[in-house]
């Protein structure tokens, strides 16, 4: 294969081979993030384990996708992304297995980590792989397919926990994922492209991973630990050691021709505003996600099942509106499509918010679809912003500060729904759903400030 024809993506059908190696990673990762906390009452009672030490269980594997995903970006660069992608399926793929097997609640917490590992190489790279799969011209249809996996694993891992609950035991939660990895690995071994115009003089600067992980898990901790009521002593000290060891980090980062942490790419006005953009509407979206169960089971009395159908409406509008916005994104600015997108879903959320004190389902249903609605017509624009601002070599920088903007909203999300049942007791739903309103009008005025900005070069 020439360079000419990678730069102007794969033809078909190898494209349908490659996306389908792309699609069946990231589900296996992003469902895994949250597919185990519905579990978690099971897991903690099988393996003889207090609720508080099963939380280690969720936290572990995203305490290690947060620390290693720029680190694992900033190598697909250097090495190529393919084989990182290779190599995490492998990873993630196995420690599945170890995760099924598990007998104890630090063996499996062990194995959550490095499943964590795993599902960071498969974040970090599987946007600029979409890059080099699509042609340029339609980089917004592979961006909306990679939107639409992650918005409909995200919110629909509670329904999948629950279905597969009910008819087998938590270990099936990691089986079912060896079957899958392997098929995904078979087509990333035939189809994915690799990136041939890699970084020259890149090398990877340990210490700068070091203080990367330092400072993310950091970041984590402190927020969990403000979440789970931990002593306010140890909450100072870590966010302390955040400000002194993020100082460094970032002076370092400056000081780089080839930073780990793309400062060079922030200083593009377009590529932060999206990041900024992206951070604010993930953590609107997990203060309704996460929040949402709450208020159908203990307010309205709905059971599983029926909280599961009603949250359902949210990741179908989102399946609809994603393919449309990477069309629309060929058209118009990114900036006007996620303004209206995020305007969409504010009115969701405080529609939401503004629920009668007996609402039908159908009441339910029209505001989840309109959340849903807005937030697939904004995801796919921004990402493909994200990823195409960025010179091609540095394709998998932007690519690791997309999955690092994502994760970090959403554990701040998170955060923010324990903070509101904590101040507000009952009404903790009402109060995150008007935080998400917020939150998403906030991101709709930083993606409309982005039309003054030029669209990003075709090129590349």
């Amino acid at each position: 294969m020439t360079p000419s024809s990678v730069s102007d993506g794969l033809p078909l059908p190898r494209r349908y081979g490659a996306i389908a190696a792309i699609a069946l990673g990231l589900t296996m990762a992003v469902l895994d993030g949250a597919i185990a906390n519905v579990a978690l009452p099971t897991i903690a009672r099988d393996l003889h384990a207090s609720p508080a030490a099963s939380i280690w269980i969720v936290n572990a594997y995203q305490l290690a996708i947060i620390v290693s995903l720029l680190s694992l970006s900033f190598l697909g660069d250097i090495l190529g992304y393919r084989r990182i992608y290779q190599a995490g399926l492998v990873m993630f793929t196995f420690t599945s297995l170890f995760c099924a097997l598990s007998d104890s609640l630090s063996m499996l917490t062990f194995a959550r980590v490095l499943q964590g590992f795993g599902g960071a190489a498969l974040m970090s790279v599987n946007t600029a792989l979409i890059r080099i799969i699509y042609p340029q011209r339609q980089l917004g249809r592979g961006m909306a397919i990679n939107s639409l996996i992650v918005a409909v694993s995200t919110a629909a891992g509670p329904t999948v926990a629950a279905a597969i609950l009910s008819v087998a035991s938590w270990k099936w939660l990691f089986f079912i994922n060896v079957p899958v990895g392997f098929i995904a690995f078979w087509l990333a071994l035939r189809f994915l492209p690799d990136n041939l115009q890699k970084a020259k003089g890149q090398r990877f600067d340990i210490p700068s991973a070091v203080m990367n992980a330092l400072t993310f898990g950091l970041l984590l901790s402190a927020l969990s630990g403000m979440a789970q009521g931990s002593p306010l002593w140890l909450i100072v000290v870590q966010l302390l050691a955040l400000m002194i060891i993020g100082t460094l980090f970032i002076r370092r980062q400056l000081s780089m021709e080839f930073p780990l942490l793309p400062v060079d790419l922030l200083r593009l006005p377009i590529f932060s505003l999206s990041i900024g953009t992206s951070v604010c509407s993930f953590t609107a979206q997990m203060l309704a996600m996460v929040s949402l169960p709450f208020y159908l089971q203990n307010v309205l009395g709905r059971d599983e099942v029926a909280t599961g159908l009603l949250l359902t409406p949210w990741p179908l509008a989102t399946m609809v509106f994603a393919p449309i916005a990477g069309r629309l994104i060929e058209r118009y600015h990114a900036g006007l499509l996620g303004g209206i997108g995020l305007m969409m879903f504010a009115g969701g959320l405080f529609a939401l918010a503004l629920l009668p004190t007996s609402p039908s389902d159908l009441n339910i249903i029209w505001r989840m679809m309109l959340c849903g609605a807005g937030f697939g017509l904004f995801q796919s624009p921004n990402n493909h912003t994200i990823i195409s601002s960025a010179p091609r070599q540095r394709s998998g920088g932007a690519s690791g500060m997309l999955g690092t903007a994502r994760l970090l909203g959403q554990t701040t999300g998170a955060a923010l729904v324990a903070m509101m049942f904590n101040l507000f007791g009952d009404s903790g739903t009402h109060a995150s759903l008007i935080a998400a309103g917020i939150f998403s009008s906030v991101a709709a005025a930083i993606s409309l400030t982005r039309m003054s900005q030029q669209r990003p070069d075709a090129a590349g």
